[in-house]
Order: C-alpha cells, then sequence, then structure tokens
C-alpha cells in the first residue's frame, strides 16, 4: 500500500486536475501529506457522537426539488456531491480533508505513477476561488505561465467562482489533443486573462539535472515524489559525482509532493542518519520515520530552493535537511501541508480524503498551515519564472546571470 503525502488536488487536470501529493495533489496533492488506502474506518477507535438527524437534509433536498426556479440545475448527483464535499468542508481541514468525484481518485493514482493527462496543474478551493498551488514541470499550464496563486476564474468562459471542486475539473477534463480556455485572475491586482491550452498525456520526468553554466555546481531538480524518482535520483547523483560537481542545488519549487517512501529514500541519500520527519496521531504520540541508509552525498555543499508551491512531500524533505543542518533553504516559505491522510472509498467509486495523523519535521516543528520559513529569503520578480535543468541547455554564464532567476543566483552565490 502506497502512503502519499501531497499536497492539494492537482488539477493535472490530467485529464482531469492532476493535481496534486505527499498531496493529493490529484491536482492536488494538497497530500499532502500522506494518503492512506482504506475501505472502512474502525467505529471503536473513537467515541460515537449523536447521529445527524439526517431526514433534514432528505427535507432540503425535497424542498429544492419542489420550488427551485432553475430546473436544468437539479442534477442529482452534483446535488449529492456537494451535500457530501459540504460535510467534509464544515471540518475546517481546508485544502487537506476533502471530498473526491471518481474522476479525482482516477487522477491521483495517475500522478503517482508518474503519468497523467491533463493540463498539469495543482490547484485547491479557497474562500470559494479555485486557487493555482503549482504548476506542474514540463506541462501545457507551466508552458503557459500559470503561477503559484494564481485564480482561475472561468473555464471556457463559464464562472466557476463558489462551484465545488469537482465541478471545476470535470469543466476543464476532456480528450488529449483538445483545447481549454482558462480565464486567470492575477490575486495581486485582480487583473485576468484567457489562457488556452492543449490537453496533453504527459510522462512526467521526476528528476533532472544539469551543471550550472561556468560552474561545477549541480542544478538539480525534482519535479514530484511519484514512483521510482528515490531511483532516478540515485542515477542523478552517481553522475554529479563522476563529473565532478563541487555543490548541489537542489530545486523544490513548484513540487506538490507525492509518495512518502519515495520522500524517506530522497532524504537518505543526503543525510547520513537521524529521522526523516516524525508522524503524530491524534493522542499526540509521535513516532519517529528514520533515514533508511547512509546516502551518496552526504558531504557537497547544498543548498535547497523552496517556494509558496513547496508541499507535502517536498516540505518534509526540506524541513529534513534544515533541521539536520545538512542543507541552507533559499527562497520562500513553503506551502504548510502537514496532514496524513487516510481515503476511504465510497460505494460509487468517489472517496473522502480525512485527516487522521499529522507529521512533524524531525525536531518537532509544526508545518501544517505554517509551511518551511528558508534560512535566507529570496523572491523572483513579478515577471520572472524559475530556471529548470531541461533550459540552461546552451546557456552561457552571461546568459544565466541575465536569467532574472534571483532565486537560483542567491544558491549560487552561496555555495561560490
Amino acid at each position: 500500500m502506497k502512503r502519499l503525502v501531497r499536497h492539494s488536488w492537482r488539477l493535472a487536470l490530467t485529464s482531469l486536475v492532476l493535481f496534486g501529493v505527499l498531496g493529493v495533489g490529484t491536482v492536488s496533492g494538497v497530500l499532502l501529506d500522506r494518503q492512506v488506502l482504506a475501505v472502512y474506518a474502525d467505529p471503536g477507535t473513537a467515541p460515537t457522537p449523536a447521529p445527524p438527524d439526517l431526514s433534514l437534509v432528505q427535507e432540503a433536498y425535497d424542498m429544492i426539488q419542489r420550488v427551485y426556479v432553475d430546473r436544468t440545475a437539479l442534477q442529482a448527483q452534483h446535488l449529492e456531491y456537494g451535500a457530501i464535499g459540504g460535510m467534509v468542508d464544515a471540518l475546517g481541514d481546508t485544502g487537506h480533508s476533502r471530498f473526491l468525484s471518481p474522476a479525482m481518485v482516477k487522477q491521483e493514482s495517475e500522478l503517482t505513477q508518474g503519468q497523467f493527462e491533463g493540463i498539469g496543474v495543482e490547484v485547491q478551493t479557497k474562500n470559494g476561488a479555485v486557487v493555482v498551488v503549482a504548476p506542474i514541470d514540463g506541462t501545457p499550464a507551466q508552458r503557459a505561465g500559470l503561477r503559484p496563486g494564481d485564480i482561475i476564474a472561468k473555464v471556457n468562459g463559464r464562472d466557476v467562482t463558489g462551484l465545488p471542486l469537482d465541478q471545476v475539473v470535470g469543466l476543464i477534463l476532456g480528450p488529449t489533443g483538445t483545447s481549454v480556455t482558462l480565464t486567470i485572475m492575477n490575486p495581486d491586482d485582480g487583473q485576468t486573462r484567457d489562457v488556452t491550452l492543449v490537453r496533453a498525456r504527459i510522462a512526467l520526468q521526476n528528476v533532472t539535472w544539469r551543471p550550472l553554466p561556468g560552474t561545477t555546481i549541480a542544478h538539480v531538480r525534482i519535479a514530484a515524489f511519484s514512483q521510482g524518482v528515490s531511483a532516478d535520483l540515485q542515477k542523478a547523483l552517481a553522475e554529479v559525482r563522476a563529473q565532478g560537481m563541487t555543490g548541489v542545488i537542489l530545486d523544490l519549487r513548484n513540487d506538490p509532493g507525492g509518495l512518502l517512501d519515495e520522500v524517506i529514500g530522497v532524504a537518505s541519500q543526503f543525510l547520513k542518519g537521524g529521522n526523516v520527519l516524525l508522524e503524530q496521531d491524534a493522542a499526540g504520540k509521535t513516532t519517529p520515520v528514520p533515514v533508511q541508509s547512509v546516502g551518496a552525498v552526504t558531504d557537497l555543499p547544498m543548498v535547497v530552493l523552496i517556494n509558496g508551491g513547496t508541499a507535502s512531500a517536498a516540505e518534509i524533505l526540506a524541513g529534513a535537511l534544515q533541521d539536520a543542518h545538512r542543507a541552507t533553504l533559499t527562497g520562500e516559505t513553503t506551502f504548510g501541508t502537514g496532514t496524513v491522510l487516510s481515503q476511504f472509498r465510497l460505494s460509487d467509486g468517489s472517496a473522502l480524503l480525512l485527516a487522521t495523523e499529522e507529521w512533524l519535521t524531525p525536531a518537532g516543528r509544526v508545518i501544517w498551515h505554517h509551511g518551511i520559513s528558508p534560512d535566507v529569503a529570496s523572491s523572483l520578480a513579478k515577471d520572472a519564472v524559475p530556471l529548470l535543468p531541461e533550459g540552461e541547455s546552451g546557456m552561457t554564464a552571461a546568459q544565466l546571470q541575465t536569467s532574472g532567476d534571483a532565486q537560483l543566483l542567491r544558491a549560487l552565490d552561496q555555495l561560490k
């Protein structure tokens, strides 16, 4: 059973919203945290509260059916899913515990396998709006310039403000090769722009790296913690060693998270010992999750790049490296996921993601709703985009310096 630590739901919109890691960042991942598949909950593990008066729900449903003027809106499944989603939302665990439609469940599964269909962006709902958590590397969303914090205001001209996330996802879904137009609102100034994206089938490249132009510093990028990422990283780090690199910039910006086992394997390649994280249950009991073995690059100087799109499993890694004083964290405060999510399947293929545990850094720091703060604060200009290793091919040292990626350049200065 694979455990997810992902972020909010991911619109990979892989056909869907990919989104997603240690979130179900099926766009999202705001796995978040870790997702544990389950069929039922043991009723003996907690006090049984007074049962709700479901007749009141039926009464409200019957009233809507009798008198609501827009008869085309009376779709039974939408009302049913809306009621379930509203019940979970009432828990107040915004961006974490949530309801997943069957399409969201399918996309979450695809994301952890490293392949998905869609536009490639992790999203969550916030104050009634659908907000971009992070675009996924190499996807239509990233190429179109979508950024963390962007608000999806309309889909194909339809206002989606206040709609349940599963309905928004349904509007964005579609076959590979077809297009969808999103109206994106800038959260800073309220300006909107229309972006037309062509849905694609995407094989996620979890790990990429290149020597930064004119240096012996390796720029290593982890896009997500999908299945196989720790093995991919091990190969990349062997190449880093073989090519005589003298330092590593580990880029976790806009990384939504993924599988818990993978982040443990990744952290173990940089740490000599200790713990990767602590798991804390509802009673406050903490269980340490140790480093698996001595890693391959425990001695190379290292800087880790983080930002507001760094979530879930990526936050676990950043926190572990920071607590161990193994690396300097540079950039912006991370997203702030931190619950262990258990997935409880419902009879029609939909599911509830419910927070059952919380994870902490090895030093016991709480990440949930707080995020991880950088050791060295650095932000990008409004019109700048992060450089990725594949974009550095053929770049000169002078071009690197004028790239506009202030965070990467700050990290490079630290290692120099």
